[in-house]
């Protein structure tokens, strides 16, 4: 379920599972980590996507009855696209919820959709969030605002997120790759290694101390 597209240099990744949602399991979480392992080194930018016209639910509830929620592998997972030496995007070809807030966070830069909505419902649900989430997402949109999302239930819509910084610019549905193709595109036309040389040179503004 998950959709490998090799574009040269450029790896485009979807979550193919649009009747759920894309709702994620626990075994594509594992697909992701090994297309992720793969990649390092390899690539010069790496893309993040769903198919249809939701990027994620979060986790897939009958998983989630079982423990899914709480499972370290949500951490494994943003910490293996954090660390990925490459430009990362993550193209939100929709809404974004829950624990798969995790995987657009820890990505470099985040487009969307104008239809894209953003929530992450962990209060009312009795769950905390990934650990690592509360400190991305602080900082990029400040500690209030990571708030008003993990604490106050709010449902955050495009205009709003691109406003607060939690992504970066919007585009239309039928532009958006075209859109993450040409902001890949100096990346894959450097010199083999650069994005990732100058990507380390950017220090991170979030720590979990």
């Amino acid at each position: 379920m998950i959709e490998r597209t090799e574009l040269g240099d450029l790896w485009i990744l979807t979550l193919n599972r649009p009747a759920k949602a894309n709702s994620v399991t626990r075994a594509m979480m594992e697909d992701l980590i090994t297309h992720l392992e793969e990649a390092n080194g390899v690539v010069e930018a790496l893309v993040l996507t769903g198919a249809g016209k939701i990027f994620s639910a979060g986790a897939d509830l009958d998983e989630a009855r079982e423990g899914l929620t709480t499972d370290p592998i949500w951490e494994e997972l943003s910490a293996r696209i954090a660390a990925l030496r490459c430009l990362t995007v993550a193209a939100l070809n929709g809404t974004l919820a829950g624990g798969s807030f995790g995987m657009a966070l820890a990505c470099d830069i985040r487009l969307a959709v104008p239809e894209a909505k953003f929530f992450y419902p962990v209060l009312k649900m009795g769950y905390l969030p990934q650990p690592s989430d509360p400190h991305r997402m602080a900082a990029l949109i400040g500690p209030s605002r990571t708030r008003m999302i993990l604490m106050g239930g709010a449902k955050i819509e495009a205009e709003e997120a691109l406003a607060w910084g939690l992504i970066d610019r919007i585009h239309p549905r039928d532009e958006l790759m075209e859109a993450v193709k040409a902001l890949a595109a100096d990346a894959c036309a450097a010199p083999q290694g650069h994005a990732a040389r100058i990507k380390a040179m950017i220090p991170r503004v979030w720590s979990q101390g």
